[in-house]
C-alpha cells in the first residue's frame, strides 16, 4: 500500500550542508497542519546539529510555497477565536525557530512564494530567487492580513513598502523583490542559482560557527538601539568575549600563521 510521503524532508552532507525541502509539489508546497509542524520539528533537529554550517530551504516541483493550503483555511474558518490563535501559534513558532537558527540559512526561490511562502523567504538569512519567480502578500483578498509573517518581512523589506504590499496584495517579480530588500540576489536560471549555492557554501564552511550565530544574534540587539554609550559597552563587551574564545583564538592564530582555521580546513 502506497504511503504519503513526508511534506517536508531533510538532507544532510558530510560537509554539513543542509537542505530542507518542502514537499507537497501537488498542493504547490502549501502550508498545511502536518507540513508547519514537520518544518517545526526539522528546524529543532538542526538547532541541536553543531555539524550543520548552512541551511538551504527549498520547494519541490514547480514553485516554493503557495501560502495557506486552501483546505487549511477552510477548517481554520469553523474554528473558534481561540483555537484559532493556537492553531497559528503554530505557525508563528515554526517561523521564529527558522529565524532563530545558528546557522546561515537561505531560502531558494522559484516558482510562487506566495503570503506565508514569501515570509519564510524572509525568514532566512539570504534569499535567492529565480528572474521567473513571483511574490504576493494576497491575505488582504481574503478578508486576512498577513500578522504571522508581518516581523520578519518587515524587518526585510522596511514598514513602508510592507503596508503597500499588504495592503494591495500585489504580485510582483525578483527583481522587484531584490529592489525592495525580500530577495538578495535575483538569478537567471538553475545553473546561476547553483553557482550562488556553491558561493554561499563556500562562505559559510569559511566562517567561524559559533561566530555566525553570535553575528546574527549581534544584528538581532543592535538593530532599533539607539547608539549611545549603553550600546558602545555592549558591542565592546560580545567582541571581547569573542576575541578571548576559543575560536577569536584559532582564528586570529591561523590569520598571523598564514593558514586555514580548524573549522575551514
Amino acid at each position: 500500500m502506497s504511503q504519503t510521503p513526508d511534506p517536508v524532508s531533510l538532507e544532510v552532507s558530510p560537509a554539513g550542508v543542509a537542505v530542507v525541502t518542502l514537499n507537497r509539489p501537488e498542493k504547490r508546497n502549501a502550508f498545511d497542519e502536518l507540513m508547519i509542524a514537520g518544518l517545526s520539528d526539522t528546524f529543532e533537529t538542526l538547532r541541536a546539529a553543531d555539524h550543520v554550517r548552512i541551511v538551504f530551504l527549498r520547494g519541490a516541483g514547480d514553485n516554493f510555497c503557495a501560502g495557506g493550503d486552501i483546505e487549511w483555511l477552510r477548517r481554520s474558518a469553523h474554528l473558534a477565536e481561540t483555537d484559532n490563535e493556537t492553531d497559528s501559534l503554530t505557525l508563528a513558532r515554526m517561523l521564529r525557530h527558522l529565524h532563530d537558527l545558528p546557522q546561515l540559512t537561505v531560502a531558494l526561490v522559484h516558482g510562487s512564494a506566495i503570503g506565508g511562502g514569501a515570509g519564510l523567504a524572509a525568514a532566512c538569512d539570504v534569499a535567492v530567487a529565480l528572474d521567473d519567480a513571483r511574490f504576493c502578500f494576497s491575505e488582504v483578498r481574503l478578508g486576512l492580513i498577513p500578522a504571522i509573517i508581518s516581523p520578519y518581512v518587515i524587518e526585510a523589506i522596511g514598514p513602508r513598502w510592507a503596508k503597500a504590499l499588504f495592503a494591495t496584495g500585489k504580485v510582483f517579480d525578483a527583481a522587484f523583490a531584490e529592489k525592495i530588500g525580500l530577495v538578495h540576489f535575483a538569478v537567471a536560471d538553475e545553473a546561476a542559482l547553483q553557482s550562488t549555492m556553491e558561493q554561499l557554501t563556500e562562505h559559510a564552511l569559511a566562517a567561524a560557527p559559533g561566530a555566525v550565530s553570535d553575528a546574527k544574534a549581534l544584528v538581532r540587539f543592535v538593530n532599533g538601539h539607539k547608539i549611545d554609550d549603553a550600546l558602545a559597552k555592549e558591542t565592546a563587551r560580545r567582541l571581547a568575549q569573542r576575541r578571548a574564545s576559543a575560536e577569536g583564538r584559532e582564528g586570529l592564530a591561523a590569520f598571523v600563521e598564514k593558514r586555514k582555521p580548524e573549522w575551514n580546513s
